[in-house]
């Protein structure tokens, strides 16, 4: 089994000076580190978690050509980035001191999401330079009782709605995936 998810996310942007702004601000309040090419190769500047042990970073580069995006269009390519928070209190004090505070268009306010996990808590954001939607989420490494049950009472009322699923939806969502020899 994995125990890494993402190694590093890559975004080009329509305003790289002024997106490098916003992304500095956002990412130093988040408490992220930041590195940058030098212009080495290629130009792009890097924010990771866990410096100098990071397991994954987000990459901005200059984009050469497009135009802003729009999440709610569903158009091909990442729909949107979620950062790991250590709290549902980080999660309201960044909705409230960084994102409300600098104007940054929020598409849904901090709430609880009992479909997605028990004690899933998130806030969605769009990054006002090139559209690029983050999600900052926290997800309890124990969730608490009233959280669980609010997660099986959702999760029950959707399974009365599809009597073609044989399993509960917690079972029925999981996939097989053809391992290494499967695929020889």
């Amino acid at each position: 089994m994995r125990w890494k998810g993402v190694h590093h996310v890559e975004f080009s942007v329509l305003d790289y000076d002024e997106s490098i702004k916003f992304f500095d601000k956002m990412f130093g309040w988040l408490g992220y580190k930041s590195f940058w090419t030098l212009d080495i190769d290629y130009r792009s500047t890097y924010y990771m978690a866990r410096y100098p042990f990071f397991h994954s970073y987000i990459g901005i580069q200059p984009a050469k050509t497009g135009g802003k995006l729009h999440h709610a269009d569903h158009a091909t390519g990442i729909h949107h980035i979620a950062l790991w928070a250590r709290s549902r209190q980080e999660i309201d004090d960044f909705h409230e001191f960084f994102l409300l505070k600098n104007k940054v268009v929020v598409t849904d306010a901090p709430a609880e999401y009992p479909t997605y996990t028990p004690g899933y808590y998130a806030v969605f954001f769009d990054d006002p330079m090139t559209g690029i939607h983050f999600e900052l989420a926290h997800t309890p490494s124990i969730p608490s009782v009233s959280s669980f049950r609010r997660w099986l009472r959702v999760l029950k009322q959707i399974w009365k709605k599809h009597p073609e699923w044989e399993k509960p939806p917690w079972k029925e969502a999981m996939r097989s995936l053809p391992s290494k020899t499967d695929q020889n």
